[in-house]
């Protein structure tokens, strides 16, 4: 069945806060592989220049698929069906331990490709405080749709 092509556009509130810990951080990049240093240790972020351990760069992608804007029954997808197409992040600065931030996203894009529906989500991380950390680009495929 084809995505509800109304939904193009359509903004959706932003999340509830989400508070980035050291913990988190660690997680995720022993879940990703990836022993860079200033992943885990706060003495090698400084180092670095960092006030705190940073987030490898894939990690808003725990925070900006979660969002609302997927489960509206209206919209149409079959998670059964989804699978990751793309996903790219436009940094302003690094999330880093200690942040609180909220994700507001807007589906950008709905198209058959075949019979197949690819579905495009911007979604924008800031602070509780409104400043600006990255926006994520995600494209999902809904197969044989």
């Amino acid at each position: 069945m084809a995505l509800n092509r109304d939904f193009i556009g359509r903004a959706f509130p932003p999340s509830e806060p989400y508070e980035v810990s050291r913990v988190k951080i660690r997680e995720f990049a022993e879940a990703i592989g990836d022993p860079n240093p200033v992943y885990r240790d706060r003495d090698a972020a400084k180092a670095a220049g960092h006030p705190d351990v940073i987030a490898p760069p894939t990690f808003p992608i725990v925070i900006t698929l979660g969002s609302d804007a997927l489960l509206d029954p209206e919209l149409g997808l079959n998670f059964a069906m989804v699978v990751h197409g793309e996903q790219r992040f436009e940094y302003q600065r690094p999330l880093r331990a200690g942040d609180v931030v909220v994700t507001e996203s807007t589906i950008s894009g709905i198209r058959s490709i075949g019979r197949n529906e690819r579905l495009d989500i911007q979604t924008v991380v800031t602070t509780v405080e409104g400043e600006h950390i990255c926006t994520s680009h995600n494209v999902l495929i809904e197969r044989g749709a």
